[in-house]
């Protein structure tokens, strides 16, 4: 009986279904409703509905605040993903050594990626408070910089820049610390016979070979620069000051729940989708010659 479960050719689809039903639950359905809503205006109640076809997709790119916002996100998530990576892979390079009390140190390594987006803004805004923070203090006293991200919208760009960026840091430390350890030593000891410096060894060796790793980074970091930084927004700046730090993930919902303007957010949530699959797509492509998977 056993066997037979086992050699059934419908095994594969079972030990799948749990996944595509929560993929259906919680993405495929909510995603058709927010395209289904996006072709209509309705009232603030819901009880009145005036399909408009494209009339919220055009609308958005003669907004300039969504422009704005759009420009704000991409940059944002640049910042994001290449000072990110760069600093993970700088420690992670530090940190892929024998040590001693190693799984402390990781475990230590992850906890800013199990905080929520709410936390990691209310312990940043506090450190960084104007008044009454630590590090604002820091700044000011030892090099001179009056930091205020409240009425600063430079300042407050950075703030949530460096905040995003803290809370990945542990995520992307892990996996790039799991791609070091898993690069053959002895590639490695051949290089530095043959004479091979330090930069040529990272430059030729270690980042071919951990290149799937950052290629998956690359994607997980685009994603969360653009769809969780919600919490954080909300906590910390709630867009501003002004507009400055109002992404689109935060303009959807100032749009969708504050002015109740369902339709017009739900276009935008359409839009995002797209931008973020068309940038992962992109990504997938140009890496099909820069990724090494080995044999």
């Amino acid at each position: 009986m056993q066997t037979k479960f086992k050699s059934s050719k419908w095994l594969p689809y079972l030990l799948l279904s749990p996944s595509v039903i929560i993929v259906f639950i919680f993405f495929i359905i909510p995603s058709s409703e927010s395209l289904y809503y996006s072709f209509f205006r309705q009232n603030i109640t819901g009880t009145r509905k005036l399909f408009v076809g494209f009339e919220n997709f055009t609308r958005l790119f003669m907004d300039p605040e969504y422009i704005d916002s759009l420009i704000r996100s991409f940059l944002f998530t640049v910042i994001v993903v290449v000072f990110g990576l760069t600093i993970s892979l700088g420690i992670a390079m530090i940190a892929n050594k024998k040590l001693r009390f190693f799984n402390m140190y990781r475990t230590l390594l992850i906890w800013p990626y199990a905080l929520s987006p709410a936390i990691t803004g209310m312990i940043w805004a506090l450190m960084f408070n104007p008044t009454i923070g630590v590090a604002s203090n820091l700044l000011n006293n030892i090099f001179g910089i009056s930091f205020n991200y409240i009425n600063n919208s430079t300042h407050a760009m950075i703030f949530i820049c460096v905040a995003a960026i803290w809370k990945m840091l542990g995520y992307n430390i892990i996996f790039f610390l799991s791609g070091l350890q898993n690069v053959p030593p002895e590639i490695l000891e051949a290089s530095i016979i043959d004479g091979a410096n330090a930069w040529r060894r990272f430059r030729t060796i270690l980042l071919p070979l951990i290149s799937p790793t950052t290629f998956f980074l690359i994607i997980m970091n685009t994603l969360y620069a653009f769809f969780q930084q919600f919490g954080l927004l909300h906590v910390v700046t709630e867009g501003g000051p002004g507009r400055a730090t109002d992404l689109l993930v935060y303009k959807l919902y100032r749009d969708g729940f504050i002015s109740m303007n369902t339709g017009y957010a739900s276009a935008q949530s359409i839009i995002l989708l797209l931008i973020v699959a068309a940038v992962t797509f992109i990504q997938f492509k140009s890496s099909e010659k820069s990724v090494f998977y080995g044999t």
